[in-house]
């Protein structure tokens, strides 16, 4: 195996290759317009020359077809191009099978567009986003949305393989992201064993049924992250979300703040860059479900962060 292909599956230690750090990005703006060739080119420059931070040249994405279209390649794919930044493509896999065919359908288109350019800068393709926790009971009692089932997971993956056959995308690592509530379930083992490696998102903030207090987050993140790891079955696993929020109603223990965003980016954050492959979440608010929250580093309209990012 190529060392660029051995870290990407997260199987070389950050002295041989440096670790993976970027930001989350929807296809929407935060006021539901869709995002652009432009609006993503600015965001990812924003990152990769956001002031004290260690360096965010990566960018994760929900879905593989442009805001607006029925399947054409989303904007983001140019981009990163244009920009030099390596992505972590998403297919949104909670629309049902049609909706599903219409991102394989977006994804093969730009592959077969772009080319080399934009094959060159995947690191790997996630089939779906916290599909399993939306169709848990638990995302059930919490009203999080329609999800998809272990087993309609497993069959999306094996289609995506089929799909990437003869493709320039063909051999990339197949992922998917959910949250540590959701991968420990038995009824998602399969998924685990059809991926490659596991995404992991977590938020202590929002873990609301024991003490979360800011001053615990470290310990119930990194908690979070060894229950994935122990269901793993020996794969990788990334983070693929985590944050705190400067503005935001209070959950039981935990304070919105942007002192408290700090504390969490210098305990967590610094914790993992340049030693775990992170995606944090996230660079500018954009999700119009959050209107009364903000995970923000920078302002929409500002490239200054809301607090230091240097990691001492």
């Amino acid at each position: 195996m190529q060392l660029q292909h051995l870290a990407a599956l997260g199987l070389v230690a950050p002295s041989a290759a440096q670790a993976i750090q970027g930001f989350n990005y929807g296809s929407t703006n935060n006021d539901g317009s869709c995002r652009g060739y432009d609006d993503f080119k600015s965001l990812f420059n924003r990152a990769k020359n956001l002031a004290g931070a260690p360096g965010f040249a990566s960018a994760r994405l929900y879905t593989s077809i442009q805001c607006g279209t029925a399947a054409d390649p989303i904007s983001a794919y140019q981009a990163a191009i244009d920009t030099d930044t390596s992505v972590l493509v998403g297919l949104w896999a909670s629309g049902g099978r049609a909706g599903y065919e219409n991102e394989l359908n977006a994804l093969v288109a730009a592959a077969n567009s772009l080319g080399a350019a934009f094959a060159d800068r995947v690191l790997a393709i996630s089939v779906g986003s916290e599909d399993l926790y939306r169709s848990s009971p638990q995302g059930v009692a919490n009203n999080a949305g329609v999800g998809a089932t272990g087993v309609e997971i497993e069959g999306f993956i094996g289609w995506l393989r089929d799909w990437l056959r003869g493709t320039v995308l063909e051999g990339k690592p197949i992922i998917h992201v959910d949250t540590w509530t959701a991968w420990v379930l038995p009824e998602n083992t399969g998924v685990i064993s059809a991926v490659d490696f596991l995404g992991h998102n977590s938020f202590p903030y929002f873990e609301n049924t024991k003490p979360n207090a800011i001053s615990l987050a470290s310990v119930n993140f990194f908690s979070a992250v060894a229950a994935t790891e122990s269901v793993a079955q020996g794969k990788p696993v990334w983070v693929t979300e985590t944050g705190w929020p400067t503005l935001g109603p209070m959950q039981r223990d935990a304070v919105a703040s942007v002192e408290n965003a700090k504390n969490y980016w210098e305990t967590v954050g610094c914790s993992l860059f340049g030693k775990r492959n992170t995606f944090w979440y996230t660079l500018v608010d954009a999700n119009t479900a959050q209107s009364d929250i903000s995970f923000a580093l920078t302002p929409l309209d500002s490239a200054t962060p809301k607090f230091d990012l240097a990691c001492s």
